[in-house]
Formats: structure tokens, C-alpha cells, sequence
């Protein structure tokens, strides 16, 4: 009878404990390609050579702040191994570079690559693949259609928005101008120039008065420049990378060219663009920014702003705290660590995208009141700008903030 009862509880014990063990079988730890108990590989391509080389900073800030990251223990345990390659501002090389990474490297994700007809190059590829193609730093709306390109998502405002508000505000403002447009002949250009003319609506002919292209392997804008200035407009809105955005303000000084200028976001870069221009040739600059400028005096004695110095103190002591560009790459890999921490266990790929496509979340250097947020069916994580106008010394805010 005692062994009949004892086998009935051991039979009833090892029931239990199989019971108990099903939770654990049930969590256990999911992995794609990239990802391990130790690691996950993180791909990326950026310009640090060629002629859009001052974004190249933007992957080192990558660098640092995983290499903070990677200090600090990592991400649930697991260390970031960031594999940046240079793709020279080359869609050709971009397109080499990306194939490596997943094929070769076999990276989990691409993140943060810079370039619109870069990243365009390798959309197919991606999806395809089914990689997730995630945070591309450029604002170009084809990264925002969850339904044809799942698995690609952007970061910034798209560069139609800021397009459309620099027109609404001239409309607004500035009811007789005469606009001349300076614009990169890419998809970069073109996805800004669309904003600037819808902005404009059925009014777009009446102002605007002359558009100039240039190639990005041309030396220089100075051509461009004398020919808007000869069309007789006397607003300005510059379509540029930095190396050309720093040319052009310089080369309008020059001239003696004075319009009402409008600077792309992308381009506002004090240290990048700014400073090799002559900050008194820029007096005046309106652009649109969504991020703190680390400069600006209302920053001083913020938790975020002193944070963001103590990184780039010990993290990155070469690159330019003040440089905008670096606030972007610090931003972007905060964003990236919150979706790794959120996926848990399940680094697999779809969870990558399925946790990126959920957030809401407030980054410290983000503008006041702006923050970030997806949805399964919104692949625009920021969607408002801060308009901002350059006194010689720093962007000073004005207005409200504008978007949705």
C-alpha cells in the first residue's frame, strides 16, 4: 500500500515538474543569423570618404555609443559588434558593401546607413531578404511604406515635409518672392524639390524663378550660384550636402548675393557647414531642426545636454560635441538599443521589426516636445521640425513647432 501511494506521488512529482518546465520550453531563446547568447552583429554603411565624407561621423557616434553600450555589459547580456564599411557616397559601393555584410559578415540588421539613392540601391535586396533595413539615415518617404517594403524603416522627418514647410513659410511670408532652388540631381534632391513644389501647390510656377542642379563628383557649385543669382531671385532654397552647403553660402557672400535663404536640415551643421562657410555669410540661414543644439544657451545645465558631453568626452573625445551630425548618430544607436532590449531573447529578424514598429519613446536630444513613435502601419518614427534661424553665432528657435 506505502508503495502504491509512493508511486503515485512520484508520478504526480515528475507531472508537476513537467508542467513546470513547459513555460521555460515555451521561452526559450530565439536567434536569426547575427544574433547569439554573446553577441549580435549590427551592419551599417557610411560615407567616410568621397564627397559627402562629414557624415562619416555619424558611424563613428554609432561606434562610440556601442562601445558604451558594450562597457556597460551590453544588451540583455549580449555585446554589439558594429561592422561600418565605407561606401564613398557610391550607390555601387553601397550596394558591394551591403551584400557583404549580410552574406558575408552575417550581420542580423542594417542600421542606420546613410544616403538616399545608397539605401534605395539595396531596398529590394533587403526586403527580399527579409533583413530589417532599419533607422536609414535619410528622409526620403520610400522608407515609410510598411505595406510594399516591410522590412525598411526610416529615422528623421522626411525631407518632403521639410520641403513643404520652407515653401508654406515663403508663401507666408515672403508673398512676393522670386525663388531660386540649388538642388543635388539624386533622389535626395528630387524627394525635397517634390515637398518644396507641393508646398507650393498650384502656385509653384509663380514662385519659382529658376532651379540648378550639380552632380555630386562636381567640384564645385560656383556656376549655379551666379546663375540664380542672374535669374534675379531673391530667396534661396538649398538643396545640399555639406561640402556643396558651405560652398554655396560662401560663394553667395562672394558674389554679393543676399536672398532669404533656406537651408536643408541635413545640411545645418555648424561645424560641418557653418563654420568652413564663414559664420557671418550665414547670418540669417533659415533651416528646420527636430534635434538640441548642443551650443544653444537653454540647453546649458540639462541632465540630457550633460549626458550627451560625458559620452562624447569618453566615447568619442575626437569628434565635435557641438557638431549636429553627431547628435543624429548618438540619437539613432539609443533608438536601436531600446529595440534590441525590447526583443529580449528573440533576436530573430520579424521580432526586430515587429518591436521597431512599437515604440514610443522620448530620446534625450530630441527637440522639447518632439518625440518618437511607429506603428505596424507608421514608419515615420519623427514627424515634427522646429523651425530655427542662425544669428552668426547659433540657430535660434522661432515659431511653433511644426508637422503632425
Amino acid at each position: 500500500m506505502r508503495l502504491s501511494i509512493a508511486r503515485g506521488l512520484g508520478a504526480a512529482l515528475a507531472t508537476f515538474s513537467l508542467l513546470a518546465l513547459a513555460p521555460a520550453a515555451q521561452a526559450q531563446k530565439k536567434y536569426d543569423t547575427g544574433a547569439s547568447d554573446s553577441e549580435i552583429k549590427v551592419g551599417n554603411f557610411v560615407p567616410y570618404s568621397g564627397p559627402a565624407s562629414a557624415y562619416g561621423t555619424i558611424g563613428k557616434t554609432h561606434a562610440a555609443y556601442f562601445a558604451k553600450l558594450n562597457a556597460e555589459g551590453g544588451i540583455n547580456g549580449r555585446k554589439i559588434s558594429y561592422l561600418s564599411a565605407d561606401d564613398a557616397y557610391n550607390p555601387a559601393q553601397s550596394v558591394e558593401q551591403t551584400r557583404k555584410l549580410v552574406e558575408r559578415d552575417g550581420v542580423l540588421l542594417m542600421f542606420g546607413a546613410l544616403g538616399t539613392s545608397h539605401n534605395q540601391a539595396v531596398q529590394r535586396y533587403m526586403n527580399q531578404r527579409k533583413v530589417p533595413q532599419l533607422f536609414v539615415s535619410t528622409g526620403a518617404t520610400r522608407w515609410g511604406d510598411p505595406k510594399t517594403f516591410p522590412w525598411t524603416m526610416g529615422w528623421q522627418p522626411t525631407y518632403q515635409l521639410e520641403g513643404a514647410l520652407f515653401a508654406r513659410h515663403i508663401m507666408a511670408n515672403r508673398p512676393n518672392a522670386k525663388v531660386g532652388i540649388l538642388m543635388q540631381n539624386d533622389d535626395f534632391g528630387k524627394d525635397y524639390l517634390k515637398g518644396v513644389m507641393d508646398g507650393f501647390g498650384d502656385k509653384a510656377r509663380q514662385f519659382v524663378v529658376s532651379q540648378q542642379t550639380y552632380e555630386v563628383t562636381d567640384p564645385t557649385v560656383d556656376s549655379q550660384m551666379v546663375a540664380l543669382k542672374g535669374s534675379g531671385a531673391d530667396t534661396f532654397i538649398n538643396i545640399t550636402t555639406p561640402k556643396f552647403a558651405a560652398q554655396s553660402i560662401r560663394k553667395a557672400a562672394d558674389i554679393g548675393w543676399k536672398p532669404a535663404h533656406y537651408l536643408v536640415s541635413v545640411s545645418l551643421s555648424i561645424s560641418s557647414v557653418i563654420k568652413p562657410a564663414g559664420a557671418d555669410n550665414a547670418q540669417g540661414i533659415i533651416t528646420a531642426t527636430y534635434l538640441r543644439e548642443p551650443s544653444d544657451p537653454s540647453n546649458q545645465g540639462t541632465r540630457e545636454l550633460a549626458d550627451y558631453l560625458a559620452f562624447m568626452k569618453q566615447y568619442y573625445p575626437a569628434g565635435d560635441p557641438n557638431d549636429s551630425l553627431n547628435v543624429i548618430g548618438y540619437s539613432q544607436a539609443q533608438t536601436l538599443a531600446e529595440v534590441l532590449r525590447r526583443c529580449g531573447d528573440d533576436l530573430t529578424r520579424a521580432n526586430v521589426m515587429k518591436q521597431a514598429a512599437s515604440l514610443k519613446m522620448a530620446l534625450p536630444m530630441l527637440y522639447p516636445g518632439i518625440t518618437l513613435s511607429t506603428g505596424a502601419d507608421d514608419f515615420f518614427p519623427i514627424k515634427k521640425m522646429q523651425p530655427v534661424r542662425f544669428d552668426g553665432t547659433r540657430y535660434v528657435p522661432f515659431g511653433e513647432l511644426l508637422g503632425s
